[in-house]
């Protein structure tokens, strides 16, 4: 194929890639089934893992629930357990009926530091070989510091750099190459709105974030040259959600009403869609899509024009003196 036939190609692929997403809006694409798969959740123990664990558990699929702390993780795998109490047998035959108690699925709880990659290898082997082979992969676990660049701790810059983008690697590379023997699977990473654009004083949080984004787009361009098109990608990009990570983050307040903190039910809910669709990226809200684009075309000076408009050029410093103010406390309860 010489090289104007091939771009007459690339170009018809472009225009329908644009016809087919928007089709996406006016007809909603089905919904695939996750009953029965093995689904890694990192940080599971609390926030949006939670969640994703619950939604998942609605969908029967096999929980593997990953935290660093055991007793919010078993309550999370407890309520899941619930949750498979309370389910319908699946329609289908008599013998799918009489079969139930054998597919019944179940959850298993590891406590994992993602930070460290040993942790990370050594509690994979041992899904492999309590649980099998996973099918999902949702890379959540996430941290803050909540402190200025300078005020920081070098260990605190550290962990957040390893928990919120370095356990991807650790965790991707521990069960990727079963998914690319079989073609099949789901790796999905949980970013940040704060990783295609930035704010002042967490620069820790959203360079982590950056490279998170960075490592997954990576990722995904490397499995569609090797032709595994079994094996989908999906990156979420919440806006500020409330749960309490970034309490007290504020915008200027005749603005606050356009851009409220995510309730954590409506993220999930909105990630959960995208993932069971093959959907390679969610932002929400969709708003989120016009700021990354304009911040792409825009001058810098512009941006920061807009930032202080809006608010959010220092919309982190109640968040980052509320912080400090608990740390202090704490410190002087240790002294007493």
């Amino acid at each position: 194929m010489n090289i104007a036939t091939e771009l007459f190609v690339v170009t018809f692929k472009i225009i329908w890639s644009f016809v087919l997403a928007g089709a996406k809006w006016f007809i909603r694409p089905r919904e695939k089934s996750v009953e029965g798969q093995v689904c890694v959740i990192t940080g599971a123990g609390s926030g949006l893992g939670r969640l994703f664990a619950l939604e998942f558990a609605r969908r029967r699929a096999t929980l593997v629930l990953w935290d660093i702390n055991r007793q919010s993780n078993e309550e999370t795998a407890e309520m899941a357990r619930e949750i498979y109490r309370q389910l319908k047998p699946s329609t289908g035959s008599s013998d799918r009926v009489q079969e139930l108690p054998l597919l019944q699925p179940k959850v298993y709880t590891y406590m994992c530091d993602v930070s460290k990659r040993e942790s990370v290898y050594l509690t994979a082997e041992k899904v492999r070989s309590e649980v099998g082979d996973i099918d999902l992969l949702i890379n959540n676990a996430g941290v803050v510091s909540g402190r200025h660049l300078l005020d920081c701790p070098d260990e605190l810059i550290e962990r957040t750099m390893m928990v919120n983008c370095h356990a991807h690697f650790w965790t991707t590379k521990a069960f990727l190459p079963k998914m690319l023997e079989l073609n099949h699977g789901h790796i999905v990473t949980v970013a940040s709105s704060l990783g295609l654009f930035t704010t002042a004083g967490v620069e820790d949080y959203c360079a982590s974030k950056f490279g998170a984004i960075g490592f997954h787009e990576s990722l995904s361009h490397e499995l569609k040259a090797a032709d595994k098109d079994g094996i989908k990608m999906t990156l979420v990009c919440p806006f500020l959600v409330d749960t309490g990570m970034f309490e007290g983050c504020k915008i200027r307040k005749e603005m606050a009403p356009f851009f409220p903190p995510l309730k954590p039910e409506y993220c999930v809910k909105q990630a959960m869609r995208a993932i069971l669709t093959d959907q390679p990226m969610i932002c929400t809200p969709r708003v989120m899509y016009m700021v990354t684009f304009m911040k792409t075309v825009l001058p810098f000076d512009a941006i920061v024009c807009m930032y202080k408009f809006i608010g959010a050029d220092k919309c982190m410093y109640p968040f980052l003196a509320q912080r400090k103010e608990s740390t202090n406390n704490n410190e002087s309860k240790t002294g007493i």
